[in-house]
C-alpha cells in the first residue's frame, strides 16, 4: 500500500510534468569557438505528444538535441526532466534518466550484428555472465515484431542499406522504453511507405504518454505527425505555435525570415548531344542490364524503392564499384572506369549518399574538404599547390552555397549535417564536371537551402552540364527532371518524360 508521504510526491511529480511538461528547456546558451551555437533558447516538450522542432542548416537545433542527450554540456542555463532540475552528464546518464536519440548521422557499429548493435551494453547474460546471445537475437525479435520491422537480428549492420540502417536505429532508441525520444531526421534515408510505418510507430508511442523531439526539413510530413511547432533561428528561440494554427508558410517564413515562393526552380534547357551512354550495365547480384542515355543540359531523375539499386549504379558508372559487364560511353566513345580517378578525368562528379561513411573527411577542416578534389595539374605551379587561387576559389563557392561556419578552417565535424551536405557540393562544383552524378543532393538540408540547391542544379544544367539526380523524394524528382528513369530490383523498369510524370505512375514502376 502507498504511504501518504509517496503518494504526495507522485501527485508533485505529475502537477510539475503538467505545468513544465516531462522536459523543458530553459534559457539555454552554448559557444563554440568563433560561434554562438545556442543563446536563450526555449522548449518545453509535453508527455504523449510530437513537436516539431524547426529552423535552418546551423539554426541550432541538433545542437540542443545533443545537450538533452548528455554528448554537449550548455554554457548556461536549465533542464528540467518531469519538473525537476537535472544535469546530463553523458549520453549513458541521458538514457539512465529517460531520454533516448536517433541521431541524424548513423551511429552504428559496422562489424557488429543487428542485436549487438540494438543492445550493446544491456546485453542478456549466461549463468556463467556470458553473453546469451540466442536470448538477445530473440529480444531484437520480439522488438522487432512489434514495430514491424522486417530484418534479421543476426545481420550485420555493414550489409545493410542506409535506410535499414535507419530503421535500425530507430527500433534502437525505442528499446530503451524511455520517457522522452528525439528524432533527428529520422526519415531522410527512407522510403515513404517506411515513412507511414515509421509514424504508425510514433502513433503507438504517443499514446503510451512518450513526449517526442521530432526534426526534419520534410515539410510535407510535419503537419501530418506534429502536435506543436518550435522555430529555432541563428541559434535563437524564434516562437512556438500548436500545429492547427499555422500553415506552413507560416513556418517557412519564421524558419528563414524571408519568402520561398518557388521550391523548384526548374526551367527548360536546351538539351543538346548524349554526353554518357550506358549499355547493359550488369553487376551479379546487384543490377541487370541497366541501359540509358544522359544529354548535356538534362537533369535525368533516377527513382525507385529502397533495394532497387539505385546508388549501386551510380558506383558503378564512377568506379567505385565497376559493374563486371557491359559498356560506359562518353561522347559516343567506349571507356573503361575502373576507379573514381578514372571518372574525374572524364569529367564526372559523384555526390555519394552518405556524407559520413563516404563523403565528408570530418577531422579535416572545411578547406581541406572542398580543395580534395580539386587539386589538379591546373592548380600546381612548380611542384607545389597554388593555395591562394584554391582557397579563393573554396571560399567563394562556399559563399555561394551559404556555407554556415565561423571560417574554412573550422572542423568539418564541428558544422551541421546541412553544411555537411552544402560542402560536399561545393567540392564537387569546383571540378567544373561535365557529368554530375547527384545521389540524395538535398538529404538534411533545410528548405531554405533546398531551394537554393535546385536552383543551382537548374543553372548548371542551362550551362550544359548533364546532371542524373537520385532522389527519394518524389516532389524533388517531379519538380526537377527532364526525364525519370525507375529502377525496380536492380532492373529498368521504365522511363517518363516530364510532362506523363506524376506520383502515382512513378510508383507503379518503382513497385513492379
Amino acid at each position: 500500500m502507498i504511504s501518504a508521504t509517496t503518494r504526495r510526491a507522485i501527485d508533485r511529480v505529475k502537477q510539475n510534468i503538467a505545468e513544465d511538461g516531462v522536459l523543458s528547456i530553459r534559457g539555454i546558451r552554448k559557444e563554440f569557438p568563433g560561434v554562438v551555437a545556442l543563446d536563450d533558447v526555449q522548449l518545453k516538450i509535453r508527455p504523449g505528444s510530437v513537436h516539431a522542432l524547426m529552423g535552418e542548416n546551423g539554426a541550432g537545433k541538433s545542437t540542443l538535441m545533443k545537450i538533452i542527450a548528455g554528448i554537449y554540456q550548455p554554457d548556461a542555463g536549465e533542464i528540467l526532466l518531469r519538473g525537476q532540475p537535472v544535469t546530463l552528464k553523458s549520453p549513458l546518464d541521458a538514457l539512465e534518466q529517460g531520454i533516448s536519440m536517433i541521431h541524424q548521422e548513423l551511429l552504428l557499429m559496422n562489424p557488429m550484428t543487428v542485436a549487438e548493435n540494438i543492445w550493446i551494453r544491456r546485453e542478456p547474460k549466461t549463468r556463467f555472465g556470458l553473453i546469451d546471445h540466442a536470448r538477445m537475437a530473440a529480444m531484437t525479435q520480439e522488438l522487432f515484431d512489434r514495430l514491424n520491422i522486417r530484418l534479421n537480428p543476426l545481420a550485420q549492420v555493414a550489409d545493410l542499406t542506409v535506410a535499414q540502417k535507419q530503421m535500425v536505429e530507430i527500433a534502437k532508441a525505442v528499446s530503451h522504453n524511455s520517457d522522452v525520444l528525439i528524432m533527428d531526421e529520422p526519415t531522410s534515408a527512407i522510403t515513404e511507405s517506411e515513412v507511414a510505418h515509421l509514424f504508425a510507430i510514433i502513433r503507438d508511442l504517443r499514446q503510451q504518454g512518450v513526449g517526442i523531439v521530432y526534426i526534419t526539413h520534410k515539410m510535407s510530413e510535419l503537419f501530418e505527425i506534429a502536435d506543436e511547432f518550435t522555430v529555432f533561428r541563428d541559434g535563437k528561440y524564434v516562437g512556438t505555435h500548436n500545429a492547427s494554427d499555422v500553415t506552413r508558410d507560416d513556418i517557412i517564413r519564421m524558419m528563414v525570415g524571408r519568402e520561398i515562393t518557388d521550391m523548384f526552380p526548374k526551367v527548360d534547357c536546351p538539351i543538346g548531344d548524349v554526353v554518357l551512354e550506358v549499355r547493359n550495365l550488369t553487376l551479379p547480384g546487384v543490377f541487370d542490364d541497366i541501359s540509358f542515355q544522359l544529354r548535356k543540359g538534362e537533369i535525368l531523375g533516377l527513382a525507385g524503392l529502397v533495394g532497387s539499386k539505385r546508388s549501386n549504379v551510380a558506383e558503378a558508372i564512377f568506379g567505385v564499384h565497376p559493374a563486371a559487364s557491359g559498356e560506359i560511353l562518353i561522347d559516343g566513345k567506349a571507356v573503361q572506369i575502373s576507379s573514381p580517378k578514372a571518372a574525374m578525368e572524364h569529367g564526372l562528379a559523384f555526390l555519394t549518399e552518405d556524407r559520413k561513411e563516404t563523403g565528408c573527411f570530418l577531422v579535416l577542416n572545411c578547406l581541406e574538404n572542398i580543395q580534395s578534389a580539386l587539386i589538379t595539374r591546373d592548380h600546381v605551379k612548380a611542384g607545389f599547390i597554388d593555395q591562394k587561387t584554391v582557397t579563393k576559389l573554396a571560399e567563394d563557392m562556399a559563399a555561394k552555397l551559404r556555407v554556415k561556419t565561423p571560417n574554412l578552417n573550422e572542423t568539418v565535424e564541428n558544422l551541421s549535417g546541412g553544411n555537411q551536405q552544402k560542402l560536399l557540393i561545393a567540392r564537387w562544383l569546383l571540378t567544373r564536371p561535365r557529368i554530375l552524378i547527384l545521389d540524395e543532393p538535398t538529404r538534411g538540408i533545410d528548405v531554405g537551402a533546398k531551394s537554393e540547391i535546385h536552383r543551382l542544379i537548374t543553372q548548371l544544367a542551362g550551362q550544359g552540364v548533364a546532371v542524373l539526380m537520385i532522389s527519394s523524394e518524389l516532389p524533388e524528382v517531379l519538380g526537377m527532371s527532364d526525364r525519370i528513369m525507375v529502377m525496380h530490383e536492380g532492373h529498368v523498369s521504365g522511363f517518363l518524360d516530364r510532362a506523363e510524370a506524376d506520383q502515382v505512375r512513378v510508383m507503379e514502376l518503382a513497385a513492379r
